[in-house]
């Protein structure tokens, strides 16, 4: 190799070694928001801290698969959902069978059921829901519903971005939105009502 090459391929290795760290400081700055999300799909802080440090060795590792230019925030989130479901799959979670059918204002009335004489109002039924029982509800949600619900409702993505993410249809996105709503509510409904 003569001298110009070996510069040549110097100055490459150099660029690349400065565009690892680059791409490894905008990564780490996005760590907070990542984690409050790993937060969100699965039940315990230990378990989130893991699938977060899981979800930053998989970019590191692939980070030249990393078009720069394009949304980090949302391509560190689909690999943390795609080693979510991982997880779930490994864990061969089956998704809950309990009926759907109650209705849209299912806290509502079972509140109303538990309260004789009282008209329930939003305010009585935040005050008897703490944010520990909200998550612990949220934790019951089966898996693919409360992906989609941390994403559109918690971390305010689009539908399409949701569906970028979690690498299905914005249709999909809809229908698992509309029932994991569902299937939350009940559970809140039952945590309030204890």
């Amino acid at each position: 190799m003569s001298g110009t090459e070996e510069e040549a391929a110097a100055r490459r290795a150099a660029a690349e070694a400065r565009s690892r760290v680059r791409f490894e400081e905008e990564a780490l700055e996005l760590s907070d928001q990542v984690y409050r999300v790993a937060r969100r799909l699965v039940s315990s802080r230990e378990e989130a801290e893991d699938l977060v440090q899981e979800t930053y060795a998989r970019a590191f590792r692939s980070w030249r698969s990393f078009t720069p230019g394009t949304n980090l925030r949302a391509w560190l989130l689909r690999i943390l959902t795609n080693l979510n479901i991982d997880r779930g799959r490994r864990a061969q979670r089956s998704p809950d069978t309990q009926p759907l059918e109650e209705g849209d204002y299912f806290l509502y009335n079972k509140l109303e059921s538990t309260l004789p004489d009282e008209n329930p109002d939003e305010e009585r039924v935040i005050e008897r829901l703490s944010q520990n029982s909200v998550v612990d509800a949220l934790a019951e949600v089966p898996h693919d519903f409360r992906d989609v619900i941390v994403l559109v409702d918690i971390g305010e993505f689009s539908y399409a971005d949701a569906a970028h993410i979690l690498d299905i249809p914005v249709g999909t996105v809809m229908s698992r939105l509309h029932r994991g709503r569902r299937i939350l509510k009940q559970q809140l409904a039952e945590k309030a009502a204890a």
